[in-house]
């Protein structure tokens, strides 16, 4: 399953049933699960870690050198899980520190293009979108949409079930359920349809949500007094513990 033509150094572990296409280069101290696929003119470098079943497309490069002037050329890693689409061109770096990894969970979709800077952390069944680029130390919980060409700043987190819209640069965290959109961008509303749609959560939820927006957002209350207020307001639930617990635990500030 491996072409002649292929590169595969010595030191590199490769599982069962493994393909490796014709001109795809993997190189020392590389560690690939069983099924995945390396197509042509892939590159697979030092200190990555790859899971069960993921298909890696042309020219994509896992493991690369993180863009860092903080990199002095530590062995750190890149840690992806299983059964993830890695499309064409897609560039991920590892960390900058030895003993730290970039790490993609399981059943992620990265789209032609999209570029995960040093020490991102993607958990599972994200998407990201053709051309988006994450910046260093960003975290993508899980169920993300990230449409094409959106940008994030080094440390931003973004809570599960969000969608950010094309285009979008976010400077700041992003809760969980949420719509962003727009330049600069802005909160559109909660991810209802694809809440009900993905994960059957159910409408009274959804409307317990809602209203926990419509206070943050578009009530006339700073950050704090509108958290306290969905406390006190609205009915309590785990989608509303983790809208709160998000917010009051954001470093950078959510966004506007």
């Amino acid at each position: 399953m491996i072409s002649p033509l292929a590169y595969v150094d010595p030191g590199a572990k490769l599982g069962n049933n493994v393909t490796v296409l014709p001109f795809a280069y993997i190189e020392k101290d590389v560690e690939i699960g069983d099924d995945c696929v390396i197509m042509a003119y892939a590159a697979v470098l030092k200190g990555t870690r790859m899971g069960k079943g993921n298909k890696v497309h042309q020219h994509a490069v896992l493991g690369a050198e993180p863009q860092d002037f903080q990199y002095t050329g530590e062995e750190s890693n890149l840690i992806i899980g299983d059964n993830n689409d890695i499309r064409e061109n897609v560039v991920i770096s590892r960390a900058t520190k030895a003993g730290d990894a970039t790490r993609l969970g399981n059943d992620n979709y990265l789209m032609d293009k999209a570029h995960l800077c040093h020490d991102v952390e993607i958990k599972n069944c994200c998407v990201v979108g053709i051309g988006t680029t994450i910046a260093g130390r960003c975290t993508l919980d899980d169920h993300v949409i990230l449409s094409g060409n959106v940008i994030l700043h080094q440390h931003c987190h973004i809570g599960r079930w969000t969608l950010v819209q094309s285009g979008c640069r976010i400077s700041k965290d992003v809760p969980p359920y949420i719509i962003m959109a727009g330049n600069p961008v802005s909160y559109h509303g909660v991810n209802a349809e694809v809440l009900a749609a993905r994960s059957a959560m159910d409408e009274r939820i959804l409307r317990h949500i809602a209203n926990a927006y419509r206070l943050i957002y578009q009530g006339n209350f700073s950050v704090h007094d509108a958290v306290q207020k969905v406390e006190d307001q609205v009915p309590t639930s785990p989608e509303i513990v983790n809208i709160v617990d998000f917010v009051k635990n954001s470093r950078r500030g959510i966004v506007k």
